[in-house]
């Protein structure tokens, strides 16, 4: 379930991460401002990698470069992530 105060930004965001087939075209800044919407805090790591703490838990993810989309296999599991936090668009 999305939480009712979600920006439109935001949840047309959360529709594109759930799209079938996955797509390749999600801009990363995009899915960065949607941790911070559903409440995470990013931390920066090494390198590009990138901390998100949410739903009480630490996931790492890898900022893509130079092209500002997000890979496909990034998405399914920031998918499947949210899934099993019932988050869903």
């Amino acid at each position: 379930m999305v939480p009712i105060n979600l920006k439109k930004k935001y949840q047309a965001t959360l529709v594109q991460v759930f799209s079938r087939p996955v797509s390749g075209t999600v801009r990363w800044q995009d899915i960065e401002s949607l941790f911070v919407g559903l409440g995470g805090e990013l931390s920066e790591r090494e390198g590009s990698r990138i901390g998100v703490f949410l739903f009480g838990e630490i996931r790492v993810f890898h900022r893509p470069h130079p092209s500002p989309d997000t890979d496909k296999g990034a998405i399914a599991s920031i998918r499947k992530w949210f899934e099993s936090h019932g988050v869903k668009p």
